[in-house]
């Protein structure tokens, strides 16, 4: 009786990456490492998830993302896919029922109908990340004493150019 021979399954290899022999900017370099990651998404390209917050109408494009389309299956001159979109948690209710405006506005901006419906996905919607803080301001003690500084200055733009630098390093160095 012969033993059996432990196989190795066969790994398949993968394409060697295409050289540029250039200096390519990141989001080149990014978009080639993402696209087959959308494609698996269902998003051909990456413009529908780069230009969200222009394509979709107000507020849809900073309460929702896209997180998927969804093509038909065998079906010749099916109308679109279906979107499914992440959104705030207090909208979700407004835009379940403006899913078809939505709809027309992502199929005005491409110029052919990609999108035939809108649903919302369980998915968990990520807000962006808080912007920054406004600019720090010097306490008034340091800005009255800045302008007293600067003001044996004749030239007023040079004087105000003099106060707002004074100014803007009293607000790190205090702040």
């Amino acid at each position: 009786m012969a033993e059996p021979q432990d196989k190795k399954p066969k790994r398949e290899k993968l394409p060697e990456p295409r050289r540029l022999n250039r200096a390519v900017a990141v989001s080149e370099a990014l978009g080639r490492a993402l696209d087959p990651a959308l494609k698996k998404r269902g998003f051909a390209s990456r413009d529908l998830l780069q230009h969200w917050a222009v394509i979709a109408p107000e507020p849809y494009g900073r309460i929702s993302r896209p997180e998927k389309l969804s093509w038909p299956r065998g079906e010749r001159g099916a109308g679109g896919a279906v979107l499914h979109l992440c959104c705030h948690p207090g909208h979700a209710l407004t835009l379940s029922h403006e899913g078809d405006r939505v709809a027309q506005a992502i199929n005005r901006y491409f110029g052919y109908v990609l999108v035939d419906a809108v649903r919302l996905s369980a998915a968990p919607f990520l807000a962006e990340a808080p912007k920054k803080p406004g600019p720090r301001v010097a306490p008034p003690e340091r800005a009255a004493a800045i302008a007293q500084q600067v003001s044996s200055i004749e030239d007023e733009a040079l004087r105000e150019a003099l106060a707002g630098l004074g100014r803007a390093i009293a607000a790190r160095r205090d702040g």
